[in-house]
């Protein structure tokens, strides 16, 4: 498929809910070790793509570490809305076969991806896997191991395993990982989201014309 014939990413926020997010996210209401921005978008993505669904009350307190220091109860409502609103806006993207707008530039520049927001956003994405792993590795380990390594090795959480030191010091493999990371999340989510179409049956095979018959 040329360039011209891929479908535009499409964002899974707007601009202003993103930044309320961001500046909340900032905020001294909300753990140290919570999600950022960044993390919280990956995060919300995996959960979209998942297996299976991760009841609220689970993924929330994941990603903000415990109960974030709300003003009010309206403040609670807009801030959980933005966050459910991202996952289902993914869900919705992604089920249309479209690919999601990622909130950073799809490039490394020479940089180690645990530098970079795409390390960051690779890292959260992780963190929505791990909360229900067993459901991602339960049908088809090796498929679903080699679907997630390009997370996996962009992340920089797995930068201690031999397995992925030799990968994680090839540049160039991993600026073309970095490129195609819409397209790997569409088809993680096509992998666990979407059945196989089952075969249509085959067209029984007509006999040829007079076969059958008693000749007169």
């Amino acid at each position: 498929m040329s360039d011209t014939d891929k479908p535009q990413p499409q964002p899974l926020l707007d601009d202003e809910a993103l930044d309320r997010l961001d500046d909340f996210l900032e905020s001294d209401r909300v753990d140290a070790d919570a999600l950022d921005l960044i993390g919280a978008h990956g995060f919300l993505v995996a959960l979209a793509v998942a297996p299976r669904d991760v009841p609220a009350a689970t993924w929330v307190a994941e990603l903000f570490h415990g109960e974030p220091s709300f003003a009010d109860e309206a403040e609670r409502e807009a801030m959980l809305g933005r966050l459910e609103t991202l996952r289902r806006n993914a869900i919705a993207v992604l089920e249309g076969g479209g690919l999601p707008e990622l909130p950073f530039d799809l490039a490394l520049g020479g940089l180690p991806p645990e530098e970079t927001p795409i390390g960051d956003w690779c890292a959260g994405f992780m963190e929505g896997v791990f909360l229900d792993e067993t459901a991602w590795f339960a049908e088809d380990e090796e498929a679903a191991a080699t679907l997630l390594l390009p997370f996996m090795l962009l992340s920089g959480l797995f930068a201690e395993e031999p397995d992925m030191a030799e990968l994680a010091n090839d540049g160039e493999r991993l600026e073309a990982l970095v490129a195609q990371l819409p397209e790997l999340v569409l088809d993680l989510y096509l992998h666990y989201r979407v059945p196989p179409e089952t075969p249509k049956p085959k067209p029984r095979r007509k006999a040829p014309a007079g076969r059958g018959k008693r000749k007169k």
